[in-house]
C-alpha cells in the first residue's frame, strides 16, 4: 500500500517555462542588437516501431519539447513567436482509421485547452502559419535547437519539415539559452520532482522490507517498478534500474542488457539499488545500499559509514556559491580518512589526495543536475571547463551552486579490481595500501548512497526520504515503520 497519490499536473508549469525562455532569448537578442522577431521551433519526439515489426514501442516525449510544452503525444511540433510571445502547437493530421484502432480523433480545441497554448494547427499547415504570423521583413526566421549534450556527447536534433528551406534558420542561438533555463527549477517543477522522490523513496523502503537471501536481483527491480507505477502513476522509469548484489555492486552501471539484474543473491551479500521513478517527465534518482539479510557486518558498516559520512558532510556544506569540484574532493577526503581509520589504507591523506587515490575507490563524479532528464542539462556551459584529473574528469558539472538547482549527492566506495590492481602496483600509490586488509574487502563489492537535493537560499533541502543510518536500515528491514516512530531519544517499532 501507499500513503501517496499522484498530484495533478499544472500546465501552468510549461507556460512558465516558455515565459522563462522567451525572457532569456529576448534579453540575449536585445544585447546582441538583433531584432525581436522570428520563431522558436522545436520538433517533438517521433513514435517508433521495434525494428521492422509493427510493435510500437512505448513513447516518451523528447525532453526539451516536454519542458516547453508538456505534450505526451508523439509527432508534434511546437513554436513560440518571439515578437508576440504566443505559443503554437502543430499536431499530426490523423487518418480516419485511427479512430477504429487507437481511439477518438481529438479536435484542435482539445490540444489548445489541454496544453494551454495560444494556437493549434496541423503539421501540414506549418509553412502557411509561419508566413501569416511573421511580422518582420524578409523570410521568417526560425530558431532551431542544436547543441551538444555534455553528458552523452550527442547533439540535439534541430527541427526539420518539408519546405524548411523556404525560411531563414539559426541553429546556434537557442540551445545554450534553453539548456540554461532548465538549470534553475520553478516551484511547480519542484513539486513534481518532490513527488517523484516521495513515491520512489517509498518504493525503496518497500523493497528493503521484502528482500530475502535467495531472491533474484530482478525481483527487487520488479517490486520497485510495481510500486511506483501502481501508486504513483510512474509509467516510465527515470533510467535503467541498477539492482546489484555481491561483486555486481562494484559495477557502476550494472543492469544493462549484458548484465540484466539476474543474479541470485546470498546471505551476507550487500545490495546496491539505484532506481528512480519518473512523474510527468520529471525524474528522481535514489540509491540505497544495505545487507540482504538485514544485518550489517563490521566490515560492511565500515564502508557504508565512510560513504554516509561523505554524503552527510557534503549536504551540510552545500549552499549557493559552493563549487561542486570542492564538494567532490570533500567526499573523497572523508572516504579516504575512513579507509585509513579502518586500516585499509595507510599514510597521509593529503598525499593520497595529491595522487588522486580517491578516484580508485570512487571513479565517478559526486553528482549531477536532475530535472526532466536524470542527467539534466547545463553541466558545462561555455566558460566552465571539465577537470582532467582521475575521478574529477567524471564530474557531470564543475559549476558553483545556485539557488534553485537540483543536484544529486551520490558518493560511493567500491572495490573494483580493474582499478585496485593497477593502483597497488603503481610506484606512486602502492605505499598507501594495507594489502592484508584489502584482501578481506576485495569481494565486498561497493556502496553508494544517493539523495536528490534542491539548493536553497541558505543551504539545501533533501527531497529523498529513506533510511540512511545502519540502525535505521536494520530496523526497517526487521519490520519497523518508516519514518521510525521516535519517543525522546529512543526509536520504537
Amino acid at each position: 500500500m501507499s500513503s501517496l497519490s499522484p498530484p495533478p499536473v499544472p500546465m501552468e508549469l510549461h507556460a512558465g517555462n516558455r515565459r522563462k525562455l522567451l525572457d532569456s532569448l529576448r534579453l540575449h537578442l536585445s544585447n546582441s542588437d538583433r531584432p525581436l522577431h522570428g520563431f522558436v521551433l522545436l520538433e517533438g519526439g517521433v513514435e517508433k516501431n521495434r525494428y521492422c515489426t509493427d510493435h510500437t514501442e512505448l513513447f516518451r516525449q523528447e525532453s526539451y519539447f516536454a519542458y516547453l510544452f508538456g505534450v505526451r503525444e508523439p509527432d508534434f511540433y511546437g513554436a513560440i513567436d518571439i515578437g508576440s510571445g504566443k505559443s503554437i502547437l502543430f499536431i499530426p493530421r490523423l487518418p480516419d482509421d485511427y479512430a477504429v484502432w487507437l481511439g477518438a480523433i481529438k479536435p484542435l480545441s482539445h490540444f489548445k485547452e489541454t496544453y494551454m497554448v495560444d494556437m493549434v494547427f496541423y503539421v501540414d499547415e506549418i509553412i502557411q502559419v509561419f508566413n501569416e504570423q511573421f511580422k518582420g521583413s524578409g523570410k521568417p526566421l526560425l530558431y532551431l535547437l542544436h547543441g551538444l549534450n555534455t553528458d552523452s556527447s550527442n547533439f540535439s536534433k534541430p527541427a526539420s519539415f518539408e519546405g524548411i528551406e523556404k525560411f531563414e534558420t539559426d541553429v546556434t542561438t537557442l540551445h545554450p539559452i534553453l539548456a540554461e533555463c532548465r538549470v534553475i527549477k520553478s516551484s511547480l517543477e519542484l513539486q513534481l520532482l518532490q513527488f517523484a522522490n516521495d513515491i520512489s523513496s517509498e518504493a525503496h523502503v518497500e523493497v528493503m522490507r521484502r528482500v530475502k537471501p535467495g531472491m533474484r536481483e530482478y525481483q527487487m527491480e520488479s517490486m520497485f517498478l510495481h510500486h511506483t507505477y501502481m501508486y504513483g502513476r510512474c509509467r516510465h522509469c527515470s533510467y535503467t534500474c541498477i539492482c546489484a548484489t555481491g561483486d555486481n555492486s562494484a559495477v557502476l552501471h550494472y543492469g544493462h542488457a549484458a548484465a540484466p539484474n539476474d543474479r541470485t543473491f546470498e546471505d551476507g551479500d550487500l545490495a546496491l539499488l539505484d532506481m528512480g521513478g519518473e512523474y510527468h517527465f520529471y525524474a528522481s534518482d535514489i540509491t540505497c545500499s544495505f545487507p540482504v539479510n538485514g544485518k550489517f557486518t563490521s566490515d560492511q558498516s565500515l564502508i557504508y559509514n565512510a560513504v554516509l559520512d561523505a554524503h552527510n558532510s557534503v549536504i551540510s556544506s552545500m549552499k549557493p556559491g559552493v563549487n561542486w569540484v570542492d564538494m567532490h574532493k570533500l567526499a573523497e577526503r572523508i572516504i579516504l580518512e575512513s579507509l585509513k581509520k579502518g586500516s585499509i589504507l595507510t599514510g597521509d591523506v593529503e598525499d593520497m589526495m595529491v595522487e588522486r587515490l580517491g578516484a580508485v575507490f570512487m571513479p565517478h563524479g559526486l553528482g549531477h543536475f536532475m530535472g526532466i532528464d536524470t542527467h539534466d542539462t547545463g553541466g558545462y556551459p561555455t566558460g566552465v571547463e571539465r577537470p582532467k584529473e582521475p575521478g574529477l574528469k567524471s564530474l557531470r558539472t564543475a559549476r558553483d551552486l545556485l539557488e534553485g538547482m537540483v543536484i544529486t549527492v551520490e558518493p560511493g566506495c567500491y572495490f573494483i579490481k580493474a582499478l585496485l590492481v593497477p593502483a597497488m602496483e603503481n610506484a606512486k600509490t602502492s605505499k598507501f595500501f594495507n594489502r592484508e586488509t584489502i584482501e578481506r574487502f576485495k569481494n565486498l563489492g561497493g556502496v553508494r548512497i544517493e539523495s536528490d537535493l534542491v539548493v536553497t537560499a541558505n543551504g539545501c533541502k533533501n527531497m529523498t526520504n529513506v533510511p540512511r543510518e545502519t540502525w535505521e536500515i536494520e530496523a526497517v528491514m526487521a519490520g519497523a515503520p518508516w519514518p521510525l516512530v521516535t519517543t525522546g531519544n529512543n526509536s520504537t517499532k
